[in-house]
């Protein structure tokens, strides 16, 4: 086995050409090769969640991955969701106002899922976010307040899309 990979890797936008070991997980490189330190490590195990990122749109468990896997692979963490300027996403204003956050350990890993959620159901239902988030375990909150912040998220980004739309007709 060689000592070292090459991997070509776009996280969060940017273009990434690194040397890394075979046998390096994703979250592993996410944080310690990246210092994108908002990918958490639970269980290491897959079973929790909190280290879900997207991986070419998908979610994925990054505690699961080689990053050698990944050559040429787009991944985004919870890094990508609030603007440059510091500006919130929309899941995260929901998580905020809804309070589906309490000590936030699980909290990258539920907006992430809750992202690939939206990306593909823009309104979803109660069911449709417990069947999305169902892997990702918290023992804080009880869900209720993250369902209810994921759904009230799909309203803001459906407002937002609709305020842009019209924006750009005027």
């Amino acid at each position: 086995m060689p000592d070292k990979v090459r991997i070509r890797i776009t996280v969060n936008g940017t273009r990434h050409d690194l040397l890394t070991e075979p046998r390096t997980l994703l979250a592993d490189l996410l944080r310690n090769d990246l210092a994108l330190a908002g990918t958490h490590l639970g269980c290491e195990q897959g079973v929790c969640g909190a280290c879900t990122v997207l991986v070419d749109d998908v979610a994925t468990r990054s505690c699961l991955v080689f990053a050698a896997q990944l050559d040429g692979a787009s991944v985004r963490t919870v890094e990508s969701l609030a603007g440059a300027d510091g500006t919130l996403h929309p899941i995260q204003q929901a998580f905020t106002q809804e309070h589906g956050l309490q000590c936030g350990f699980c909290t990258p890993g539920m907006l992430m899922g809750a992202c690939e959620l939206l990306e593909r159901v823009p309104e979803p239902d109660r069911e449709d976010v417990e069947e999305a988030l169902g892997g990702n375990l918290c023992r804080c909150t009880g869900y209720q307040n993250i369902v209810r912040s994921v759904c009230t998220a799909g309203r803001l980004m459906s407002e937002q899309q609709q305020s842009e739309q019209s924006g750009v007709r005027a």
